[in-house]
């Protein structure tokens, strides 16, 4: 069958050798038959073959670049976990977004046909690409539906419009690791995530740690529970433990009413102590005694109530040098440091500057039609840490910055 297909579509010699010894494709691609082409690579992809030699011939760098931005856009949003495939359009798969290129569109016949397509496919959402274009522009229809982004021909920008289209595509708040180092710490933030183990994050200060904090709790079992997050070192030490593990109406001056504390509030969930290390010492051993026993006693309490939390801890401190300069007790800090992870500074993940940019300049944008350009001149600014002047910074008429 997938012989007769080629022989019918291209030249291709010893096709069905080929397929039987795995070695690997010679295609003479035609540039006219974009749709073919991608076609018959996942026919052999399907038979097991996964390396191919392209032999393009004149004007082939059209069909390479063709083949690396799809490539490359799938990348990107998988790094995303947006569990993204690239697929021919020829089958009526399920998919959440569909992805083509407006001249895939014109071939379909087409806006009102690629619609109708995507509800074969049950498609939340389209996006229509349209490359080689003059001017950069991001147009959102339909309350996010239907989104149309026009690519420049500054191979600069194209990084930078792959994260905005991901952005653009997100139906949440994506993760923003595309550095090799930050995927590796979420790989192990999503292993411990399965397991109840306690969590000990170490890094400096503004690096994400209450992000991989929430990141481990999304990706366990205690999700559907609270995420309940305190600040050790903005609560006042006299009403720490009260905050922590509740009180009972009247226990002191001020408690006019009983309050189950954050313990109890994040039972069956995940609780995140950050800046851990500044916790009263006076506390710690209440602490300690709460993650050993897996019940907390509320001040003017008599009972101890029982609590299935899991805990994380960070801190932005050497914590060996504090446990020597006696600020913070042994024992407490190797029942948390169950599991360690480490954040980085930005500098120490460089991959990571263009989505964290990308997610910022979503989050403060009006409209997604406004989505901002960044030029080639303004990422290299970004990616070598440069100082930026304020005409980088400016949104001029046609978006460019």
């Amino acid at each position: 069958m997938v012989h007769n297909y080629l022989q019918n579509h291209f030249y291709c010699p010893k096709t069905e050798f080929l397929l039987q010894y795995r070695q690997k494709i010679y295609l003479i691609f035609h540039r006219k038959n974009q749709f073919h082409n991608f076609l018959v690579l996942k026919i052999f992809e399907f038979h097991g073959v996964k390396e191919f030699i392209i032999c393009c011939g004149y004007k082939g760098y059209i069909i390479k670049e063709y083949f690396d931005l799809a490539h490359k856009f799938t990348k990107l949003l998988n790094i995303k976990e947006m569990n993204a495939v690239e697929l021919p359009l020829y089958n009526s798969v399920h998919i959440n977004s569909l992805v083509l290129s407006a001249a895939k569109e014109s071939q379909m016949g087409g806006q009102q046909a690629v619609i109708e397509f995507s509800k074969n496919t049950k498609a939340d959402q389209i996006m229509i690409i349209e490359e080689k274009s003059k001017t950069y522009k991001t147009e959102v229809n339909f309350g996010g539906k239907l989104i149309k982004i026009s690519i420049p021909d500054d191979e600069g920008s194209h990084e930078w419009i792959l994260e905005v289209a991901a952005q653009m595509l997100a139906t949440k708040e994506l993760v923003m690791a595309n550095d090799i180092r930050s995927r590796e710490l979420l790989a192990l933030a999503k292993k411990v995530a399965a397991t109840n183990v306690t969590v000990f994050i170490n890094g400096p200060t503004g690096t994400g740690k209450e992000v991989i904090s929430n990141y481990i709790h999304n990706n366990s079992t205690r999700s559907e529970f609270p995420f309940v997050a305190v600040n050790c070192a903005a609560i006042p030490e006299n009403m720490l433990e009260a905050i922590l593990f509740g009180h009972e109406k009247g226990s002191f001056t001020g408690a006019s009413q009983a309050n189950k504390g954050i313990f109890r509030a994040a039972d069956g969930g995940t609780l995140l102590l950050d800046e851990i290390s500044e916790m009263p010492l006076s506390l710690q051993s209440k602490l300690l005694r709460v993650l050993q026993e897996r019940k907390v006693t509320p001040i003017g309490g008599s009972k101890d109530v029982e609590v299935d939390v899991r805990v994380v801890a960070t801190t932005n401190r050497d914590m060996l040098a504090e446990i020597k300069k006696g600020t913070f007790r042994e024992d407490l800090f190797y029942r948390l440091n169950v599991f360690p992870l480490r954040t980085l500074a930005l500098k120490e993940r460089p991959e990571d500057i263009l989505p964290i940019s990308a997610a910022l300049l979503k989050k403060h944008t009006n409209s997604e039609n406004t989505f901002p350009l960044l030029t080639s001149k303004a990422l290299n600014v970004l990616k070598n840490h440069m100082s930026v002047s304020y005409t980088h910074l400016t949104l001029p008429t046609n978006r460019e910055v």
